[in-house]
């Protein structure tokens, strides 16, 4: 059996082996041109001497894009006319913009400065919510009022707003006699009825009362029976409507709707429906002061009422 590491049977005689891992130079001495041309035996690759640093120079960097070549930046011209007025412009809106910051920071500043003032005084700054449209009084009975005072408020309220709708009906029904000729003055007596009417019941009686259940006063308790009195004698005297300290139609009292109801039919109706207002809005002021009475009796007030008057009466004295 042949060894493993027999001669190559096909090398040619006298050609010499040769080491393929010895010097290039010597390698290419010794080894002669193969016989056999091109492909795998091909021996007569021309041998190049090798560089003393055989290391291929790195490339130099470029920078890592993904535009392919479309990173260069463009030259717009732009009108440098038009840009300096417009850059002046928006200077000075910022400016304008700042002055009012500045100013709305002031406000700001001030208005905490007085409501801090008021807290270290006792004073309350009430926010002004009711008619939920135009805001224009604080009218909050849920927060304000103790609970069992709520109901007793509510239907004062009511009251109020019967009132309202008392002198605006009234308005109304006078309206419709002017039409059917009556007379102008009885029209502005009827309006002046509203205007004064409303206003004035707020701050005369009903504000009062308000405050009273509120802090508890009996200062306000006392104008507030007061004025409510004049309340209840103006609302029975309306629906009676005599003809002697005001001319009797312009209130849609009791008197004229009997006077009026024989010539026109409709104006005769409206006052007999102002009628029914004035009625039962007496009756509900009629309750609502006898019922604050009695928690105003009840509660001791009475006596502190007394206690003050007395203390008012002696400071005026003296």
């Amino acid at each position: 059996m042949a060894g493993r590491f027999d001669e190559n049977p096909f090398a040619e005689e006298g050609e010499e082996e040769v080491n393929p891992f010895s010097d290039p130079a010597v390698r290419g001495k010794a080894s002669g041109q193969s016989k056999f041309g091109g492909g795998l035996f091909s021996k007569n690759v021309p041998s190049a001497p090798l560089a003393s640093n055989s290391r291929l120079s790195p490339l130099p960097p470029e920078p890592a894009g993904f535009n392919y070549g479309h990173e260069a930046t463009i030259d717009i011209p732009l009108d440098t006319a038009s840009g300096g007025s417009r850059y002046q412009d928006l200077k000075k809106k910022e400016k304008e913009l700042q002055a009012k910051e500045a100013e709305l920071r002031r406000r700001e500043q001030e208005v905490r400065r007085k409501e801090e003032a008021a807290a270290r005084a006792g004073i309350t700054l009430e926010e002004k919510n009711w008619p939920p449209f135009f805001p224009i009084i604080h009218h909050d009975i849920a927060n304000d009022i103790p609970v069992h005072l709520q109901r007793l408020q509510y239907v004062a309220f009511s009251t109020f707003l019967g009132l309202f709708l008392c002198l605006l009906w009234n308005i109304v029904a006078v309206t419709t006699a002017w039409i059917k000729g009556e007379g102008v003055r009885i029209w502005f007596l009827a309006i002046i009825y509203f205007i004064a009417g409303v206003p004035g019941a707020y701050i005369l009686w009903y504000r009062p009362l308000y405050r009273a259940f509120r802090k508890e006063t009996a200062l306000s308790f006392g104008r507030f029976f007061l004025f409510d009195l004049l309340h209840i004698g103006f609302c029975i005297f309306a629906a009676v409507a005599p003809p002697i300290v005001f001319r009797g139609k312009s209130l849609t009292g009791i008197l004229p709707a009997v006077d009026l109801i024989s010539d026109n039919a409709l104006v005769g109706i409206f006052y007999f429906i102002g009628f029914g207002l004035f009625c039962v809005e007496s009756i509900v002021s009629i309750w609502v002061i006898q019922q604050v009475y009695m928690y105003f009796r009840g509660s001791g007030k009475a006596a502190e009422m007394k206690r003050e008057a007395a203390r008012g009466a002696m400071r005026a004295a003296i």
